[in-house]
């Protein structure tokens, strides 16, 4: 009898094979969850390693040199992320988002967003392919990252200053070397690149408004985003969130702002538009107004566990049903079945769950799940 080893870095979190109905049913693009959500986003993590430190995601402390990234046989292959998308796509997925940990840090990430950027939606579109990253290596990749076919990109930036910015990155990694990179992206034809912000109070909550200065009349839109509670690693406190009212009300300040309808749907951020007609801004309210009702994102982890929820506690192991030999119907089946029960609100719910002691809720980190 033939075992099967599992690589303790796999364990990590709960996770079950997912359950395949005996006579599957053809997708036809309309999936959609318990509260009538349905299924436009997939989110796929390339990698769980990132060097930065970020205090909000991968503190250091937890993250040193003993900690157990996935060993490389763990990971997706890009053949595996490609047939998953396409099993996606069959469900109505439009939009590929790539993350990480860092995603610029898995090898050959150009061919699987070539990869990726071959595919077509239902309706014959090109899939909207894009990528979070922390910037560190955009200004090397950038041309590549273009020429296989990524259409936009989003940097993860949390101050200007140099000494916040680097307490916050916690490997002295300097803002310029980032911002650099934004300016490359912008060159070579990334089209509607997004800055996004973390603001944690007595951190760099103070960088707001410059940061909006900085970036109103450059062609990037800045996004704000309040600090969650994702994972259990970052020592989450409610009164370190500054909410995304007090965010427009700063700017609003100096710098006059109406608020503008969302491009679409579930769009995680609300937009103001400067009143002097340059720029926009955004804000995630995913603690203080939360967006649940029409969230219709699915995330995929670096090993293949699909999450429903950016706050889950449990994922549904998809890598087992590829490595299994389950036919295209038989996991586009499975996935049907694990949306059909979804009912995640977790923001909703915040307030009576963070405040239960009794019960500590283990959820998914962020650097394991991409943002």
């Amino acid at each position: 009898m033939t075992q099967r080893f599992i690589p303790v870095a796999d364990l990590r979190y709960p996770h079950a094979t997912p359950f395949v109905p005996v006579k599957p049913e053809a997708a036809n693009g309309l999936l959609s969850d318990k509260l009538a959500r349905p299924l436009r986003d997939l989110r796929i993590s390339v990698t769980d390693r990132c060097n930065f430190r970020c205090v909000y995601c991968m503190p250091k402390e937890i993250f040193d040199k003993d900690y157990a990234y996935l060993p490389h046989q763990s990971l997706l292959s890009f053949e595996e992320i490609t047939r998953i998308t396409k099993i996606f796509i069959a469900h109505g997925v439009e939009k590929i988002r790539l993350t990480g940990g860092e995603p610029l840090l898995r090898k050959n990430i150009e061919k699987l967003i070539e990869m990726l950027a071959s595919l077509t939606t239902l309706n014959g579109k090109p899939l909207d392919l894009t990528m979070t990253t922390n910037g560190s290596l955009l200004a090397k990749k950038a041309q590549s990252l273009k020429d296989a076919g990524l259409k936009r990109v989003t940097v993860s930036l949390d101050s200007l200053d140099e000494t916040t910015f680097q307490r916050m990155n916690d490997v002295d990694f300097p803002v310029s070397d980032v911002l650099n990179g934004i300016d490359v992206a912008h060159a070579v034809g990334l089209e509607s690149i997004k800055v996004n912000m973390v603001v944690k109070a007595g951190v760099n909550d103070q960088e707001i408004v410059p940061m909006a200065r900085y970036f109103k009349d450059k062609p990037v839109i800045l996004r704000f985003i309040e600090y969650m509670d994702v994972g259990a690693s970052n020592g989450w406190k409610m009164d370190e969130v500054i909410p995304s009212a007090e965010v427009i009300r700063r700017i609003h300040a100096s710098m006059p702002l109406k608020e503008i309808e969302p491009n679409y749907t579930g769009e995680t951020a609300a937009r103001w538009a400067y009143a002097d007609g340059v720029g926009e801004v955004g804000v995630i309210s995913s603690v203080t107004q939360a967006f649940c009702s029409d969230c219709n994102r699915a995330r995929l982890s670096t090993e293949g566990k699909l999450f429903t929820c950016l706050f889950a506690t449990a994922g549904h192991d998809l890598r087992a049903l590829l490595r299994e030999n389950y036919t295209d119907e038989q996991i586009i089946a499975a996935v049907s079945h694990i949306w059909k029960q979804r009912d995640d609100r977790y923001s909703e719910l915040r307030t009576s769950q963070t405040n239960d002691n009794s019960q500590p809720i283990r959820k998914v980190e962020m650097s394991y799940i991409g943002g």
